[in-house]
């Protein structure tokens, strides 16, 4: 382990745990607590291990004085799906320390997360009913999953994210975005979302105009283009290079969930990750904020 990925590790173990000082777990403390189960699941993300069986023995081979206790894969498996809650969490609080939460521009966009390729396994899948088949005209490919949804700043840094059928419409999944964290409109009024062209409503302007919100993106062929319309198209390719960083880097697609609360952890874990490295980065002040080569060997 590099001392890039031990200072981050340390780092973000500290910051955990100061945030859980005082509370206590109901029953028996584990003997993994919460603090070291983020703290590897970051690592385990960050170093590009898709399979946990891998990553524990890995774990046990090269971290073992730093974590005397690991589980094996099938309790490391359940403790993982049952921290969504705090993952979810701990990706508000280290975006919340960094400068670029009081950012007032926000992008909004959404991309395929395939969770099987079979017919057969589609079909046996406990994923069947929330995702579904589906084409992405951005990669030109159908795909059978589910899509994530993310709002970001300009440098990366995630704000919300939600998992939802491929076939539900971008524009209802972003106004329930907002209006189930009240936290991010009572935080950041008057805040300008970014968007493409599977945002243009009437009704998400009018919603976002009765919270304070605005939405700015590009028009239809068929109409007249806006005054600086054309400064929109590299500011939404921004959010597109932190779904490649998602992909290429944190291996996004290779979550191999099976299941609602296994997909929300996998896809939480690689937003905490990559969250965990903007907050490292701007503390340091790294000249590329989401860079994550000095952590990922």
């Amino acid at each position: 382990m590099t001392t890039d990925l031990e200072t981050l590790a340390t780092a973000l173990y500290v910051k955990i745990d100061d945030a859980l000082a005082g509370t206590r777990r109901p029953g028996r403390p584990p003997r993994l607590t919460d603090v070291e189960l983020l703290t590897v699941a970051v690592m385990q993300a960050v170093l590009g291990f898709v399979s946990e069986a891998r990553w524990l023995r890995f774990a046990r081979r090269h971290l073992a004085s730093e974590f005397p206790y690991l589980p094996g894969q099938s309790g490391y498996n359940k403790r993982l799906r049952a921290a969504n809650t705090l993952i979810s969490r701990f990706i508000r609080t280290l975006a919340r320390d960094t400068d670029l939460w009081h950012d007032d521009v926000w992008i909004v966009d959404s991309t395929p997360v395939e969770c099987a390729r079979s017919r057969p396994t589609a079909k046996r899948s406990d994923l069947a009913g929330w995702a579904a088949y589906s084409y992405c005209p951005s990669h030109s490919r159908f795909f059978w999953g589910l899509r994530l949804h993310l709002i970001c700043t300009p440098g990366g840094l995630p704000i919300a994210w939600a998992l939802a059928n491929p076939k539900t419409d971008e524009r209802e999944v972003l106004a329930d975005m907002l209006l189930n964290d009240a936290d991010l409109l009572t935080s950041h009024p008057g805040q300008t979302v970014i968007g493409d062209k599977g945002y243009v409503s009437r009704h998400l302007d009018a919603f976002m105009a009765d919270h304070g919100l605005s939405v700015l993106r590009p028009s239809y062929r068929n109409r007249k283009p806006r005054p600086g319309e054309h400064l929109l198209k590299p500011i939404r390719q921004l959010i597109e290079s932190v779904n490649d960083t998602l992909k290429g880097q944190l291996d996004l697609e290779r979550h191999g969930a099976r299941t609602p609360a296994g997909v929300m952890a996998r896809i939480g874990q690689r937003i905490l990750a990559l969250t965990t490295a903007i907050w490292r980065n701007r503390t340091n002040n790294t000249p590329v904020t989401r860079s994550l080569i000095a952590y990922d060997h």
